[in-house]
């Protein structure tokens, strides 16, 4: 091996050491980040899902009890019991992560990275979930 390239190779090491350097603001600012978008979703689909599921009661000329019986199965099905249960399992995951990377000595990045990983789930299936319940609503809406 020349010195050339021991040269480029412990310049190559030395960059994925630094690569891979973190903090625990970069815990905080995983979980922030992902939190603005799950903020955001719900911001921008519950007036439209309210606005939805307002039509629906005008359309089928419910009185508030009956709007509150008939649309209960848009709202609480089975597939959506499972998207919360998934997205509760994902948050245990995600509160552990932030716990250790926040308390952890020298923040692991790895963890990190599982982390982020975990936060993108969470906004995968919240959108899932938001997607499925538009579509129930429109549905009846058709109907």
């Amino acid at each position: 091996m020349t010195a050339g390239a021991v040269v480029a190779g412990s310049s190559i090491a030395s960059r994925r050491a630094v690569a891979e350097t973190c903090a625990r603001a970069d815990f905080e600012a995983a979980v922030n980040s992902a939190a603005k978008v799950l903020r955001e979703l719900s911001r921008k689909n519950t007036p439209d899902f309210q606005e939805r599921l307002k039509k629906l009661r005008e359309k089928r000329a419910w009185n508030h009890e009956q709007f509150l019986k008939g649309a209960a199965p848009l709202v609480q099905d089975e597939r959506i019991a499972e998207f919360d249960a998934k997205s509760n399992m994902v948050l245990e995951q995600i509160q552990t992560l932030g716990a250790e990377g926040a308390n952890a000595e020298r923040p692991d990045c790895d963890a990190l990275k599982q982390l982020r990983g975990h936060m993108a789930t969470l906004i995968a299936i919240q959108t899932g979930k938001w997607t499925y319940m538009f579509s129930r609503v429109d549905a009846e809406l058709q109907k």
